[in-house]
């Protein structure tokens, strides 16, 4: 056992509990499920605290989900200091986990899903979050340019989605969780309306248009989500929320474009960089959302550029990316 989780351990009511590895994220945190000895679980968290991900943030806005009705994991134990938290453990089934064995089930865990973003939508953010506003979620792309195509120039590709993100989705004002996706809602059967899902991921929250977490959930990295839902889901956030549905749907094209170039250069980065190659077996997803969202009108400026500078991730492709 690390001596700093020994030592933050020590003295606790966890101390003794049996522990078991949890699989990781794209991130450089560590996580264990502790068991006692009354069968009873929590979650504890490792986040280097030099890193960049501290534990500030996930706490802070874990307190204001909870304020909201919202069921983020209860914090049970804390050291900022040394990047360690014990936090409740929401339960063992994600969505993904949960629909590859009940797969009928999709709209209603999708319509909670929702129904979460609508409760989002409707509270104030907290304050001293950073605004995705057009420039900055334009400039957010950069990873696509220096990872995953380092040959194409930045600056036209900048341009042309800072036009279309002004154009359609200006409204950083919003709290958006940034990582909304099936891996990170925890499926909890046994509760009614929003307590049924449980909230994983969100201390990279930010201030966005109020399609970002919605397009995090319908254009997923990880898994399909069938074209029936995406609309059904659409329309009820649409209606939920008083947006425009022909806004609506500009807005998350955009965002789409805008979130899943990132996730290419990102995927592209986790390879290359820290090795993790299953990265690459996600890519070919990713970039079906990109051409799924540059078919709509309101990125008719930037579909060409991407289409004729940025390679698609087809294996010919990927095999030569392995051999960089």
């Amino acid at each position: 056992m690390p001596d700093r989780i020994h030592t933050f351990l020590m003295g606790s009511a966890y101390a003794n509990w049996a522990r078991a590895g949890l699989a990781g994220d794209a991130s450089g945190r560590r996580f264990e499920r502790l068991t006692g000895a009354d069968g009873r679980c929590v979650i504890l968290m490792d986040t280097p605290p030099d890193g960049d991900e501290p534990l500030k943030q996930f706490l802070r806005i874990g307190r204001h989900l909870a304020s909201i009705g919202l069921c983020p994991p209860e914090t049970l134990l804390a050291d900022e200091s040394t990047g360690l938290l014990v936090i409740e453990d929401l339960g063992t089934m994600q969505f993904a986990q949960w629909l590859a064995v009940q797969p009928l089930d999709e709209s209603r865990l999708y319509s909670s899903a929702i129904d979460v973003l609508v409760v989002v939508k409707n509270h104030a953010p907290p304050d001293g979050l950073v605004a995705l506003t057009p420039a900055v979620a334009a400039r957010m792309i950069a990873p696509l340019t220096e990872w995953y195509a380092p040959h194409v120039p930045l600056p036209p590709l900048i341009r042309a989605l800072e036009s279309a993100l002004s154009r359609h989705a200006p409204d950083a004002e919003h709290l958006a969780l940034r990582d909304y996706h099936a891996e990170n809602l925890i499926w909890r059967p046994d509760r009614s309306g929003t307590d049924s899902v449980g909230l994983l991921d969100f201390q990279d929250a930010v201030l966005a248009p109020p399609e970002y977490d919605l397009v995090s959930l319908l254009r997923d990295a990880r898994r399909d989500v069938s074209a029936a839902i995406c609309e059904a889901m659409t329309v009820r956030f649409a209606d939920q929320t008083g947006r425009d549905p022909v806004q609506t749907r500009a807005a998350m094209a955009c965002l789409g474009v805008q979130r899943n170039l990132r996730i290419l250069g990102i995927f592209a980065r986790l390879a290359l960089r820290d090795g993790k190659w299953r990265y690459l077996d996600l890519m070919p997803r990713v970039w079906a959302h990109v051409q799924h969202d540059l078919s709509h009108p309101a990125l008719a400026e930037l579909a060409p550029l991407i289409n004729t500078q940025i390679p698609a991730p087809d294996a010919a492709f990927l095999a030569g990316f392995q051999t960089r």
